[in-house]
């Protein structure tokens, strides 16, 4: 089984949640600290499960953390967006961390479709 380390997957989700932790580590305010607390659970949850998932030992055990996994990156992503309105986060700060969040959706979604036992395979 492979390392969960060498997935790209995983290391863009590890990335994510630095960024999040570094993007929220300005917020002193009480208002600001339950938002804070909600943008890292959700960031940290994405590679979290990508390592649970990797060692169930399964494709189909895998692939249903990668689908709990898209489920956190697409929470984080309305979580980046309500902080912006709510002026808790710089624009540029959400626009970094949203168009990495997107991507991150983007290779989740794709790697559980490579696993998917259903997914035809090409003749040959």
């Amino acid at each position: 089984m492979q390392d969960y380390r060498s997935l790209t997957v995983w290391k863009r989700a590890h990335a994510l949640a630095l960024g999040v932790y570094q993007g929220t580590s300005k917020f002193k305010r009480p208002e600001t600290w339950s938002m804070g607390d909600q943008l890292r659970r959700a960031a940290t949850s994405i590679p979290t499960n990508v390592v649970e998932g990797r060692a169930k030992g399964t494709d189909p055990e895998f692939r249903r953390y990668l689908r709990i996994a898209l489920g956190s990156a697409s929470e984080l992503e309305y979580l980046l967006l309500l902080a912006r309105d709510l002026g808790f986060v710089a624009e540029s700060t959400h626009l970094e961390l949203s168009q990495e969040t997107t991507e991150l959706k983007r290779m989740l979604f794709a790697f559980t479709k490579r696993l998917d036992p259903k997914r035809s395979v090409p003749k040959t």
